[in-house]
C-alpha cells in the first residue's frame, strides 16, 4: 500500500492533468511518473495501511485502479490485550480526513484521474522543513540498502547511536537523517525472527565451524528441558596457542554479554609479543564450585590434559576449590587489583587509629623473603592488636595465593592481576553488548578473536622485517635483539640500559663455587639494593632476589650487570625463553615440543596426537596440487596400515582399500533432543552495564560493623559501651 500527503486542485479534461497548487509533495513530477503503467509499482510513500488501495483485474492480474488518501485518513484502531484493557500506544495521528485521489487505467492503457477531493479536516504542513518530517517522506531507513547496512553494522557490535552516525555520514543531503529509534526498530525486527531459536542457532554455528576446523572443541551442558546450562568452546588455533603459551592462564567470570545475563568467562593468556590472547570461552549458568569443576575438566580435556603452571583469578572461594580439585599442581594467584581494593575498605580503621600502620603494612606486604614476611607479621600482630581484624587474619591464612615472597618461584609472564581479562572485556565491548543474542555473540566472538589475531600477525611482520636499534655494541644486547620479538626486546633493552649506566655493586661473599653481590643504583639507599649470586658452573648461573627472570622470563638489570661484570660475551640460551621469541608464532603444522617431552613409556599423549595430525594435514596441503606427491603420500600411509594389519593379524587379509575414509563427527552422534532458549535469566554476579571490575564473593558478603574506638565487632563508636563508660567516668571526675 502506498500513500502520500498532498493538497492539490486538479482539473480533468481530455485525460490530462493540470496542477494548480501543491503542498507537502511535488505533485507534477509525481503524477507524471504515475501516468506510465510500467512505473506505477515503483511509487514508495508508505503512509499507513489505509493510504493506498489497488484494484487488481481478475483476468490480467494487474492493477487498473489506485486510490491515494491523506495520511490522516480514517481512525486508529485500539488494540486490546487478553483482559480487554486497551494497551498503551503511540499518539493518534489520524483525524478521519476525506481528502483523496483516485486514478484509473483506461482501455487504451493510459492512466487518468477520475475522482478527487481536496478538502482536508486538519491544518496542512506549509514549510518544506516540516513537510519532510512526515513519515511518508522518511524513506531512507526503509530502503533495502539502508536496512542491510544497519543490520551489518549491528552484527559488528555497534550500538544504535553509533549506527545512526555512520549511516547519516554516508547518506546524500536530500535524504532525511536516520534516528536511533529507527535503527532500534530495524534491529529488533531482524532479531525477532530468532526469538526462541537463539540456542539452536548457536549449536548450528559450531556445527558449521566444525566442517572447516577439524580441531575445534565444543561442549554444551543441557538441562532436562533442553535449555543450556553451560557452554565451552575453543577453536584449533586457540588450542595450538595453548601448547606454547599455556603456562599462565587468567580466568574471570565478570562479563555480561547477552540478554539472558549469562556471564562470559574467557580463558586468557599472553603471546610472544606480550599481547592478550584467548584460549577459549564459556557461558556459565552460575558461579558454583560444581560449575567451575565441569568447566575446568573440559578445558583440561580440550588442552590435551596439559595443566597450566599458574592461574590468576579473583578471590572467589568456589573458583579456588575447583582449581584444587582439577588443577592440583597449578599455582593459584589472587588478582592483585582486588587485593588492593579490599585493603582500602578493610584497613581504614587501623590506618585512622595508628599513624604508622600504613607504612608497616606496606613493608610487610613487600617483604623480599618468606622469613622477613613472617617476622614482620609477628611484630604487626602484637603491636596493632590484629586479632580483632578478621579480614587481615584471613588474608594471612591465604598468604601463599597473593604475597610476592611466596610466589617468587612461579612464572606469571609479567602478570599479577586479572587485568588481562579486563582488557579482553574492553576489547569485546566493541563487538557485543548486554542486548546481544546468544547466536550473535558466538559470531562476534569469532570476529573479535580474528581481529586480535590480525594484530598479532602485524607484530610478527614488524619483527621479521625490521632490525632493533641497539644502545651498545655488546654481543649480549645484539643476541637479545636477534632472538626476542620487538616488544619483548624493548623490555630487555630498558633493563640493559639500566645495567650498563646506572648500577653499581659491592661484594658480600666470595668462594670457589659462588660469589654474592649487592647491586643497586648509586643514589638509592642500600636497603633497597638487590642480592645477586653468581655460581661457577659449566654454564652461566645467576640469580637475583628480585626474581624477575623466574616470574617474567627476562633477566633483570641486576643480573645483567653481574653477567657483564663477569665478562660473559653472549646471552646464555637457557635465559632466552622460546615463548618470547619469533619461533613461537603461529604456523600451520609447526610444533615446538619434542616427542620425548610429552609421551610416557606406555602411552601416547593427546598432545602428541595433536602434533602428528597437524603434520599430516600440513603434508596434505603441500601435496594437494601435485598428483604425484599426493599419490606418494597416500602410498606411505597405505604401507603403514598394511604393516600394522600384518602385525595384528598375520594370517588375515592384508588388503587396504585405498579410497577408504574413516571419520565420524561427534556432533552427528549427539542424541536427538529438543533444544531451546533459557526461560529465566541467570542470577549471577556478572558484570553490570556500566562497571569495570566486579565484586567477588568475599566483597558481596555482608560487612560486619567495626568500632573505631575499641576495634570490636557489631557496633560503631557512637554506640560503643567502653566509650560510654569512659565518658561517664570523666564526667564524675
Amino acid at each position: 500500500m502506498q500513500s502520500f500527503t498532498m493538497n492539490t486542485e486538479i482539473q480533468v479534461a481530455n485525460k490530462s492533468i493540470e496542477t494548480h497548487m501543491v503542498n507537502d509533495i511535488d505533485a507534477n513530477s509525481y503524477l507524471e511518473s504515475t501516468l506510465e503503467c510500467e512505473k506505477i509499482n515503483d511509487i514508495d510513500v508508505n503512509l499507513g495501511h489505509d493510504g493506498d488501495e489497488s484494484i487488481i483485474g481478475k483476468t490480467t492480474n494487474e492493477p487498473y485502479c489506485k486510490m491515494y488518501v491523506c495520511n490522516k485518513q480514517g481512525f486508529k484502531r485500539l488494540k486490546a490485550n487478553s483482559s480487554g484493557v486497551a494497551k498503551k500506544q503511540r499518539r493518534n495521528l489520524r483525524t478521519g480526513c476525506q481528502a483523496m485521489l483516485r486514478i484509473s487505467k483506461g482501455k487504451d492503457g493510459i492512466w487518468f484521474a477520475d475522482m478527487f477531493n481536496d478538502t482536508h479536516n486538519h491544518e496542512l504542513s506549509v514549510t518544506p522543513t516540516k513537510v519532510m518530517k512526515h513519515r511518508s517522506h522518511g524513506k531512507l531507513h526503509r530502503s533495502l540498502a539502508c536496512k542491510s547496512l544497519m543490520l551489518e553494522l549491528g552484527q559488528s557490535g555497534l550500538k544504535p547511536s553509533q549506527i545512526k552516525k555512520a549511516v547519516n555520514a554516508m547518506k546524500t543531503p536530500q535524504d532525511l537523517d536516520v534516528t536511533s529509534k529507527q535503527c532500534v526498530d530495524i534491529l529488533s525486527e531482524q532479531r525477532r525472527q530468532y526469538k526462541g531459536k537463539e540456542f539452536y542457532e548457536l549449536i548450528k554455528h559450531f556445527q558449521d565451524k566444525a566442517l572447516v576446523d577439524d580441531n575445534q572443541y565444543f561442549v554444551v551442558d543441557l538441562f532436562e528441558d533442553g535449555s543450556p546450562r553451560n557452554i565451552f568452546w575453543a577453536d584449533g588455533r586457540s588450542r595450538d596457542a595453548y601448547t606454547k603459551f599455556g603456562d599462565v592462564v587468567v580466568f574471570d567470570v565478570t562479563y555480561m554479554t547477552n540478554k539472558f545475563k549469562i556471564p562470559f568467562s574467557p580463558f586468557v593468556g599472553v603471546n610472544h609479543h606480550g599481547q592478550t590472547i584467548l584460549f577459549g570461552g564459556a557461558l556459565l549458568e552460575n558461579e558454583k564450585e560444581e560449575t567451575f569443576c565441569w568447566l575446568f575438566e573440559h578445558f583440561l580435556k580440550c588442552m590435551f590434559n596439559k595443566h597450566p603452571s599458574a592461574m590468576i583469578t579473583d578471590q572467589d572461594k568456589a573458583i579456588g576449590n575447583a582449581i584444587k580439585k582439577v588443577f592440583p599442581n597449578t599455582r593459584h594467584r589472587y588478582c592483585a587489583w582486588h587485593i588492593k581494593k579490599h585493603e582500602l575498605e578493610h584497613l581504614r580503621p587501623l590506618v585512622a587509629h595508628y599513624s604508622d600502620f600504613k607504612e608497616s603494612y606496606r613493608r610487610w606486604v613487600k617483604s623480599d623473603t618468606v622469613e622477613e614476611f613472617e617476622t614482620e607479621w609477628e611484630v604487626m600482630r602484637g603491636k596493632y592488636n590484629l586479632e580483632n581484624c578478621c579480614w587481615i587474619i584471613n588474608m594471612y591464612n591465604q598468604r601463599k595465593h597473593w604475597v610476592k615472597a611466596y610466589l617468587k618461584d612461579v612464572f606469571f609472564a609479567g602478570m599479577t592481576t586479572s587485568g588481562r581479562s579486563e582488557s579482553i572485556h574492553s576489547f569485546f565491548d566493541g563487538f557485543v553488548n548486554s542486548k546481544t543474542m546468544l547466536n550473535e555473540f558466538v559470531v562476534q566472538y569469532d570476529k573479535a578473536v580474528e581481529s586480535r589475531r590480525a594484530v598479532e600477525e602485524d607484530e610478527d611482520f614488524k619483527t621479521m622485517n625490521s632490525k632493533p636499534i641497539l644502545s651498545s655494541v655488546h654481543p649480549i644486547e645484539a643476541k637479545a635483539g636477534e632472538c626476542y620479538t620487538k616488544k619483548i626486546f624493548d623490555i630487555f633493552k630498558k633493563e640493559w640500559i639500566e645495567a650498563t649506566q646506572n648500577l653499581t655493586h659491592e661484594t658480600l661473599r666470595k668462594c670457589t663455587e659462588e660469589i654474592k653481590y649487592r647491586v643497586g643504583e648509586v643514589d638509592i639507599d642500600k636497603a633497597h639494593w638487590r642480592f645477586v649470586s653468581y655460581r661457577f658452573t659449566n654454564q652461566v648461573d645467576v640469580k637475583c632476589s628480585c626474581a624477575k627472570f623466574e616470574t617474567y622470563g627476562i633477566l633483570c638489570k641486576h643480573s645483567l650487570y653481574v653477567i657483564k661484570k663477569r665478562n660473559v660475551q653472549t646471552l646464555p640460551d637457557h635465559y632466552i625463553l622460546p615463548r618470547w621469541t619469533l619461533d613461537a608464532r603461529f604456523r600451520l603444522g609447526s610444533h615446538s615440543v619434542g616427542m620425548h617431552e610429552i609421551n610416557t613409556e606406555k602411552e601416547v599423549s593427546a598432545l602428541t596426537l595433536w602434533y602428528v595430525r597437524a603434520n599430516c594435514n600440513k603434508a596434505i596441503e603441500h601435496a594437494k596440487d601435485s598428483p604425484s606427491k599426493i599419490k606418494k603420500f597416500n602410498n606411505l600411509v597405505i604401507k603403514f596400515l598394511e604393516d600394522e594389519i600384518i602385525q595384528k593379524n598375520p594370517n588375515g587379509p592384508q588388503n587396504v582399500p585405498q579410497d577408504s575414509c574413516v571419520g565420524i563427527s561427534q556432533l552427528d552422534m549427539m542424541p536427538h533432543i529438543s533444544i531451546r532458549d533459557p526461560i529465566f535469566l541467570t542470577n549471577t554476579k556478572g558484570r553490570p552495564k556500566n562497571a569495570n571490575m566486579i565484586k567477588s564473593s568475599l566483597e558481596l558478603a555482608k560487612k560486619k560493623r567495626t568500632c573505631s574506638h575499641c576495634k570490636g565487632l557489631g557496633h560503631y563508636a557512637t554506640g560503643c559501651p567502653s566509650r560510654k563508660a569512659e565518658e561517664a567516668l570523666q564526667e564524675k571526675q
